[in-house]
């Protein structure tokens, strides 16, 4: 959530500071504005509410916005509402003006000082105590970077800034604490940004910067501090994205080219780790065999969709590597008591690797002695990689569509990695090794094989035109999956949906059917199948309307009220990744009929980098 580019050049940074916002807008926002420093030494600010184009047409309607330094940002509102008051950058007397991603926990006390100071208010958020902080401070101080300094010694909570003044007029000061920043690298001209997709038409080169750092930046040359102040060399990463991975090309949203990206991203998250029918030891790095050695338990914790392949990946380590498996909601891990068991594993996951609350619970686990974590992600260069043990990345590739889609099957894929890794040193015989990599191979091409499904759900979606209920069933390892199929479709499309075992119908759910709340179950040919077809009688008795995702040798005939799509026979280890791929095409096609946004859902951000 929230976006934030600046920069500092020879010439002109108007025209990157926009197209970087374009290609931060996936992480969503309600407001967007930029500010410049011109010829005449002034601070120059535009805002707009709504998307990054309102910003852009005022920005082009008015010619003396020019700078060669400057700072841009999108906001997702949470202290205040989305105006254009509210919007960012803030500015104090004229002199300092800044941009703020993150959560200020004193701002009320901070705000308290400032007015007895004299300081005057003009939005609701808790951004603006930060530039009247830097102001305050900055003439006490030498010069911005100190005050800077000083002020986030101020500051409780999570920020990544980026601060101007005119009285400096070609330096960019910025601080990273708790929310993503990195220092794009240019001949002649640096750039921040909260994302390296802001920067991928300017340089491959980058600096991220570590929780506590200051770094004074100008055109040719980057200085930086840890938090003891001392000036430190933080290794520079050569990026291998490239611009053309976050472009839409012929799909009409990054949803749908995600949902068909997935064969592909399959492929990519097994490359280089299996060995005929094994995996390869070195998959999860040189020191994962000592640690797993000694694992006896593991507790995962996620969010979101995340959660999901967090509740799949359960049953799975349970089933087939032996290990005792815990689940947790990662915003409430630390806020309960917990009783640490010895040789657990903490398994962290997030498809940006900056999700506060897995961050912050990830650090409460090794604070109370969690020994062993390793994290499930899809950002090499993220926060909760460098706070793990080891790292699994999922080789995703750049996702943009807030819902997610091809990050959580490549999440299931990398944690069916895991099952192997601890099953080989429990319950896991050759025997299964082999068959569950046999059918991790075959996930490209079962995957391929469920898009072909999306003619059929475009035309089903259509019963969903008028509703505005839904409710998702499965069993086992498939509940989760209708979870994540509800989650889908009211992320969205805005109809409310919910998803249970089916099993749990009889203990309320019943209650709510009737033919306008449409009843979506995933139907696997496993063990649960009899008694899921029971529970699916209890819905057609009721006069439930039926859409079954259903494996042919179910035996499932379409009949009044009943309408079946026959997914492809699968083995059941695999069933659940292939069993997402329909229920991820029918939140997308019933969205287009409803006419909402697709890629940028209302009141949701792609990285939820606040708590």
């Amino acid at each position: 959530m929230c976006g934030i580019i600046a920069g500092v050049s020879g010439h002109d940074v108007t025209g990157t500071l926009l197209e970087g916002l374009k290609r931060l807008e996936y992480r969503g926002y309600d407001s967007a504005g930029l500010a410049l420093i011109d010829e005449q030494g002034e601070i120059l600010r535009k805002r707009s509410t709504g998307r990054v184009k309102a910003l852009q047409d005022e920005v082009t309607s008015d010619v003396r916005v020019r700078g060669n330094i400057g700072i841009a940002h999108t906001r997702w509102a949470t202290h205040g509402k989305p105006t254009k008051q509210n919007a960012h950058p803030h500015i104090c007397n004229e002199t300092v003006a800044l941009v703020h991603n993150g959560i200020i926990e004193n701002h009320e006390a901070l705000r308290a000082s400032q007015e007895k100071m004299g300081y005057r208010f003009t939005s609701n958020t808790d951004t603006e105590v930060i530039v009247h902080q830097v102001h305050s401070n900055l003439e006490h101080s030498a010069d911005l970077f100190s005050a800077l300094q000083q002020t986030i010694k101020e500051l409780e909570g999570a920020y990544s800034l980026a601060v101007i003044s005119n009285l400096e007029p070609d330096c960019l000061v910025v601080a990273r604490q708790g929310s993503p920043l990195v220092i794009g690298l240019c001949e002649g001209e640096n750039f921040i940004a909260s994302d390296v997709a802001a920067l991928l038409t300017k340089t491959r080169e980058f600096i991220f910067l570590e929780d506590g750092d200051v770094a004074c930046i100008t055109a040719d040359n980057v200085r930086i501090v840890d938090t003891n102040g001392k000036q430190v060399d933080r290794q520079v990463h050569h990026s291998r994205l490239n611009s053309d991975s976050v472009e839409l090309g012929e799909y009409r949203h990054y949803m749908l080219k995600e949902i068909y990206e997935q064969p592909t991203a399959a492929a990519d998250t097994l490359e280089g780790r299996l060995s005929g029918n094994r995996l390869l030891a070195a998959t999860f790095g040189h020191e994962a065999d000592e640690i797993f050695d000694s694992i006896t338990s593991v507790q995962i914790i996620a969010c979101g969709t995340s959660y999901h392949a967090g509740l799949v990946a359960r049953h799975w380590l349970e089933e087939f590597a032996g290990v005792a498996t815990s689940v947790e909601v990662a915003s409430e891990f630390r806020y309960r008591s917990h009783v640490v068991p010895e040789n657990c594993l903490v398994i962290s996951i997030s498809q940006s690797g900056e999700t506060a609350d897995t961050l912050a619970a990830l650090k409460y686990a090794k604070e109370i002695g969690f020994q062993h974590s390793l994290c499930i992600c899809n950002v090499a260069e993220s926060s909760l990689t460098r706070e793990s043990d080891m790292v699994l990345l999922t080789h995703a590739g750049p996702e943009i569509g807030v819902a997610s889609t091809k990050a959580f099957t490549t999440q299931l894929i990398a944690l069916m990695q895991v099952v192997i890794a601890l099953g080989q040193r429990n319950s896991m015989t050759h025997e299964q090794e082999e068959r569950i990599v046999r059918e991790l191979r075959s996930l490209p091409v079962k995957i391929a094989e469920a898009l072909e499904l999306d003619t059929e759900i475009t035309v089903i979606a259509e019963k969903f035109a008028h509703k505005k209920h839904a409710l998702f069933l499965g069993r086992g390892t498939h509940f989760p999956i209708a979870m994540e199929g509800a989650l889908k479709l009211k992320e969205i499309s805005y109809i409310h949906a919910e998803a249970y075992p089916a099993g749990e119908l009889k203990h309320g759910p019943l209650a709510l059917i009737d033919n306008e709340v449409p009843v979506i179950a995933v139907a696997p040919n496993n063990e649960l199948l009899q008694k899921l077809k029971s529970n699916i009688q209890e819905v057609r008795a009721r006069g439930g309307e039926l859409i079954v995702f259903a494996d042919p040798a179910t035996g499932f005939k379409e009949k009044d009220g009943l309408t079946v799509i026959e997914v492809a026979p699968v083995d059941d280890i695999i069933a659940p990744i292939i069993f997402t791929i329909p229920l991820q095409l029918l939140a997308y096609r019933v969205a287009l009929i409803k006419g909402t946004d697709v890629d940028k859902p209302r009141n949701l951000a792609k990285s939820v980098t606040v708590e």
